[in-house]
């Protein structure tokens, strides 16, 4: 299992793209992995045969360990160890519990007095299968049921976690097959199948009866964001800084490319686009912010590569828009749609959401106001950006009108920006926002 990000400690191997005999070439294709923040392609590392698959789709083995064989020229395929086989025969879906074999309670109650004999294991065990013979016929036949439904391995992996019949899933997949979106869009419709034997922990669409609670058990990418932010705000001295931004000439900007006939919808520049390539410009005007507290030192970067935050359904995302300072408005914002697309689809490269020397967090789409985010280590700072509201305003000679703002709080690591440096860079970014045509040219 290969180490695809800097905190991944396990992966799950979500599909096989070659078959064992297959020929495969370096570069190319071998397999999709998810990992505690994406799921992505792995491509083979070298030429040769793929003679053994030690690991079936939806296995989750810890980093380093044994997932297949690609044998060389005058190579042979090693013996796997017992240990290691036994660690990797995860499967998508567990076995019902009717056909799990278990020791009869007279056993149990017999190791906690002596070890028993081997006679008396063998009893223990045929007693416990007599009693099981008669759930065995139905839960196999579910089993058959459901092999038997066409769906790729990822809808079979999500319609476990969510609890959905895959027998009651129409697919829009070629030849009916059920795919992701087929079984998250049941996932919102229909109740959770019934349990068999195998319960799980809660997950997040578990209906949770009144008096009850449930225990949701934490996603790889939750475990890290937890992790990262005791990690940041525990040592890092966070202070904050706020301005409100005289939205009203994004606005003009923003009416002005839509009159003139910008193009398909995806294209279209954003409020998001001007705020993310005016916080990169404001930064190459202050350098000085653009840097990280590194022990007994401070390091500048010479390049500011933007991390956009992006939100998806297990937490949240930073794709990097590496050397940001070097890209017009339009190439920032098709980066960062493109980048935003990605990251909620779970397709993304690790160099992709790695690194990046400041984040801008962006949540006005979502209907807030203002807001402080948590500086993600070992960055300098955070800019967290509301949402563009109207306001009555008085202008120059006292008059009452309309006017748009928009609030945008800095979140600073006290050891590397001071309060005046911090004060310094949003006056810069408010001299661009306020004077759109700046981010034009």
């Amino acid at each position: 299992m290969p180490k695809l990000s800097d905190t991944m400690t396990e992966g799950t191997l979500v599909a096989w793209k070659k078959k064992k005999g297959d020929q495969v070439s370096a570069g190319e294709v071998l397999a999709e992995i998810e990992t505690d923040k994406a799921t992505m392609e792995w491509e083979s590392p070298e030429d040769g045969t793929l003679t053994e698959i030690y690991v079936q789709e939806g296995g989750k083995v810890n980093v380093g360990d044994k997932i297949g064989f690609i044998r060389g020229e005058g190579e042979e395929a090693p013996k796997q160890e017992a240990a290691t086989q036994k660690k990797t025969e995860a499967v998508p879906e567990k076995k019902p519990q009717a056909e799990t074999e278990k020791p009869a309670p007279a056993e149990a109650a017999d190791k906690e007095t002596a070890p028993p004999q081997q006679n008396d294991v063998g009893a223990a065990v045929s007693a416990a299968r007599a009693e099981t013979t008669q759930q065995k016929p139905q839960a196999r036949e579910q089993k058959s049921e459901e092999a038997r439904v066409k769906a790729s391995p990822v809808a079979r992996r999500i319609a476990s976690e969510l609890g959905v019949d895959l027998s009651t899933v129409k697919g829009t997949g070629p030849d009916g097959r059920i795919t992701e979106t087929d079984i998250r869009t049941a996932a919102k419709s229909v109740a959770p199948v019934v349990d068999r034997g195998d319960a799980k922990p809660a997950t997040k669409t578990t209906p949770i009866k009144s008096g009850e609670s449930a225990r949701i058990q934490l996603s790889g990418m939750r475990k890290v964001i937890a992790q990262r932010l005791v990690e940041s705000l525990g040592p890092v001295p966070h202070f904050y800084l706020t301005i409100d931004i005289n939205a009203g000439p994004l606005m003009e900007a923003r009416e002005e490319l839509k009159s003139a006939g910008e193009g398909a919808d995806a294209a279209k520049i954003t409020v998001n686009d001007f705020v993310l390539k005016a916080a990169v410009m404001a930064a190459v005007k202050v350098p000085r912010v653009n840097a990280s507290f590194d022990d007994d030192a401070i390091v500048q970067y010479a390049d500011v590569d933007l991390g956009v935050a992006v939100a998806i359904e297990d937490g949240l995302l930073t794709p990097v828009i590496r050397a940001a300072q070097d890209k017009s408005l339009r190439e920032i914002s098709a980066l960062a749609k493109d980048l935003a697309h990605r990251a909620r689809n779970k397709r993304m490269k690790p160099e992709e959401f790695q690194g990046g020397t400041f984040t801008v967090s962006n949540l006005g789409g979502l209907g807030i106001d203002s807001f402080s985010a948590v500086i993600n280590p070992p960055q300098g700072f955070i800019l967290a950006v509301g949402k563009v509201t109207k306001i009555p305003i008085a202008d120059d000679c006292d008059q009452v009108m309309v006017g748009h703002r928009m609030s945008i709080t800095m979140s600073c690591d006290h050891r590397v920006i001071d309060g005046a440096l911090g004060a310094e860079y949003l006056k810069e970014l408010r001299h661009l926002l306020e004077n759109p045509a700046l981010l034009m040219v």
